[in-house]
């Protein structure tokens, strides 16, 4: 088969009927244009959903409640599950509250205390304090301190031992402070040792490390916490893990029900999609098959004259295929060019926030509505076309 004399004699041939030809090209363009713009919205909404959400740290957050008991060596076992991306041991809530003030004579504010390491998604970019009276502030408690990183906050521990209030000092160093978006309330970030050493002397027992008194800790004494902090690895984490949970007949809180609101609208949207896809589709398909159809009827006289100088059917259908898939290709990159405009328009119309977008497209998606659409127009063509089999070559002898 001479592929490349055909391709030729199809492009002179198409680029001669011009006006039919942009016919095909529009009409194609009529469909893909608008699935374009509903595919990316559909991918630019739930992405930006699901990508605020991933964001957001307490929507990965599993809350246990009530009063639990858990060792160190469980809560280390969960952080090393490969869904579970964050997961530390909690103190008491009652014994972990701190007072703070920046100088003597000023506001006290008072703070909760919180465990924090490497990798705790609260502190995102911010280096978890590791060193020994380094501390984050939350954004609240730094605005009420008028404190900012590097400076200095005296903190205060109380504690009532035979009707009597005792206080332990100590000097904290602000490492960093969470920005307000992050976590809203009044707080101070610290390393698990300080918040242990806090709950110890409100116990009443002794810490040799910060020179506080008190009655000495039995050393075989094993540990025992009544919560933890835990984040799960992604969304689709965290229902999971609230099972694995429940399968242990312990009871947490989770953001489940607001990331299955998200995936059910994903799914719903995905439906809608290809439902109104597979209508425009087949819609397309019998009109490039028709078009095709009607050109061969069209040109029956110059198909013959083809078939005549020696073409085979299966040349002949080459023929009206490369046709179909010039208009293909020409309408793909038009409706590309239109859903740009329309995705430009939609994002400055319902997008504020900075890395959201109400339409968006990838590259890939693109490549892959050409190669859909270059596949559909030749397999269309195709069918359409199958009448160039019974194209006489004796008529082209006729007409000649």
């Amino acid at each position: 088969m001479r592929v490349p004399l055909i391709a030729r004699l199809a492009w002179q041939d198409y680029r001669r009927d011009g006006r039919l030809s942009a016919c095909s090209i529009l009409a194609l363009v009529a469909v893909i244009a608008p699935l374009l713009v509903l595919f990316g919205l559909k991918f630019g909404l739930i992405g930006s959903l699901t990508e605020r959400l991933q964001r957001e740290p307490s929507v990965r957050e599993i809350i246990p409640l009530g009063g639990g008991r858990f060792d160190a060596a469980f809560i280390a076992a969960l952080a090393q599950r490969s869904d579970v991306a964050f997961a530390l041991p909690r103190t008491r809530q009652i014994a972990a509250t701190a007072e703070l003030l920046r100088a003597a004579g000023e506001r006290r504010v008072s703070v909760e205390m919180l465990p924090t390491a490497a990798g705790d998604p609260l502190l995102q970019d911010i280096p978890a304090p590791s060193a020994a009276g380094h501390v984050v502030l939350s954004h609240t408690a730094a605005e009420k301190l008028g404190v900012q990183a590097g400076d200095q906050v005296q903190a205060s521990f109380a504690r009532q031992r035979d009707g009597e209030l005792h206080w332990q000092h100590s000097a904290l160093q602000v490492q960093a402070v969470l920005p307000l978006s992050v976590f809203e309330r009044d707080a101070l970030f610290a390393p698990l040792a300080l918040l242990e050493a806090v709950e110890d002397y409100r116990d009443g027992f002794a810490v040799p490390a910060l020179g506080w008194p008190g009655a000495v800790r039995q050393a075989d004494g094993k540990r025992v916490y009544p919560a933890f902090r835990l984040y799960a690895q992604t969304l689709d984490d965290v229902e999971p893990l609230r099972q694995w949970f429940a399968e242990r007949q312990l009871l947490v809180s989770t953001q489940a029900a607001q990331i299955a609101q998200v995936q059910s609208l994903r799914r719903n949207l995905d439906l809608v999609f290809w439902l109104v896809a597979a209508l425009a589709v087949a819609g397309a398909l019998a009109a490039v098959a028709a078009g095709t159809l009607a050109a061969v009827e069209r040109k029956q006289r110059e198909l013959s004259v083809l078939r005549l100088l020696g073409f085979g059917s299966a040349a002949l259908l080459l023929f009206g295929v490369l046709q179909a898939l010039y208009s293909a290709l020409f309408a793909a990159s038009l409706a590309a060019l239109l859903y740009q405009g329309a995705e430009y328009a939609l994002n400055r119309l319902f997008v504020h926030t900075p890395g959201e977008h109400a339409s968006r497209l990838l590259p890939v998606h693109y490549l892959v509505a050409l190669g859909a659409t270059l596949l559909a127009a030749a397999s269309a063509a195709a069918v359409g076309g199958w009448r160039v089999v019974r194209i006489d070559p004796s008529q082209g002898i006729r007409d000649v």
